[in-house]
């Protein structure tokens, strides 16, 4: 199982951030072909009390990396990498990870 892990950095307006994924960016994340598992968090606190490096993870479970590129291939897909510009005005950082038995 593989897992495309994104990382949204602080918002310029954290509530309107959080409205759209709410209301549009985790339909078309969960509607991509092959997904397995939608995970998703926002950040609340960090363990010294420093500002938080992100205000959102998400995680999205894939059978094998062949899955997922298919899946993002897709114009579901294409659909949600889209959209990102439309909301995360914090940045993002994403990257896959191979998950160990």
């Amino acid at each position: 199982m593989v897992k495309l892990i994104v990382l949204y950095g602080p918002a310029a307006d954290p509530d309107a951030f959080e409205r759209h994924y709410a209301d549009t960016h985790t339909g078309l994340a969960k509607a991509i072909p092959g997904l397995r598992r939608f995970e998703a968090g926002r950040g609340i606190a960090t363990p010294d009390g420093s500002d938080l490096p992100y205000q959102r993870i998400a995680e999205l479970s894939f059978d094998d990396a062949e899955a997922l590129q298919a899946g993002i291939a897709s114009d579901e897909g294409q659909a949600a990498v889209n959209d990102i510009p439309n909301f995360a005005t914090g940045g993002v950082t994403i990257f896959i990870a191979e998950i160990d038995d």
